[in-house]
């Protein structure tokens, strides 16, 4: 790669610290409408993943849950969620300085949560101003990681060629997303002693990292050069 030309973040567990927040409600509302399910179930299986998929691979375990009963629930998992972010969301460690370092680059947020979440969580840790509207959601996409469509469409739409970008994602499902539509992937790997970053990832371990990477990736000298 030459220069980055585009950084393409993650948001949960990338740039906030919102999926604790996350797992502990959908615990609660999981479990209220008999799929049962801890917030360690999130952490530990499901991290990243879409809502549906979650609740599709809980109901093949548990059985089948009446559709209305599952819509009311999540709009009720989503009203409590959206709360506590306002109240309780913190940024990850770094995440600010590492911004700040890489502002001249054109960045976005690509996320398989709704947009209203991610604009939320932005505003709840002032990023607000950082991205703009250069949000990209799996809602509004209508695909979502691991598909590698999410990543693709984020691309084209900030007007730059997939392997020019560098994603950022703290999530499998997101890594192995950003590596199949072709572009650099950083995996912001938080939990090493659980988690191994895919073959032809960069792994980082804090966004304290993250500017150093792309300075070092701006510097590899190009296939011409040689």
């Amino acid at each position: 790669m030459t220069t980055p030309h585009c950084l393409l973040f993650d948001c949960d567990g990338t740039l906030v610290d919102s999926e604790p927040l996350l797992a502990d409600e959908m615990a609660t509302s999981l479990t209220a409408v008999g799929l049962p399910f801890v917030a360690e179930d999130y952490m530990g299986e499901f991290r990243g993943a879409r809502f549906m998929n979650i609740v599709g691979e809980l109901q093949r375990r548990h059985g089948e849950v009446d559709p209305e009963r599952l819509k009311a629930s999540e709009a009720r998992m989503r009203s409590r969620l959206a709360e506590r972010l306002v109240s309780e969301l913190t940024l990850l460690p770094g995440v600010r300085e590492a911004l700040d370092s890489l502002a001249r680059i054109p960045h976005a947020v690509v996320s398989n949560g709704p947009e209203t979440k991610i604009r939320a969580s932005l505003e709840a840790t002032g990023l607000s101003d950082y991205f703009g509207d250069h949000l990209f959601s799996g809602y509004s996409a209508q695909c979502w990681k691991p598909d590698p469509c999410l990543y693709l469409h984020a691309a084209t739409i900030m007007g730059y060629e997939a392997r020019h970008c560098v994603a950022i994602d703290d999530a499998i499902v997101g890594v192995k997303a950003a590596l199949a539509a072709g572009m650099t992937v950083i995996h912001l790997n938080r939990f090493p002693d659980v988690e191994t970053t895919p073959a032809g990832a960069i792994a980082i371990s804090n966004m304290h990292q993250l500017p150093t990477v792309i300075e070092h990736l701006s510097r590899r000298p190009t296939a011409a050069a040689h």
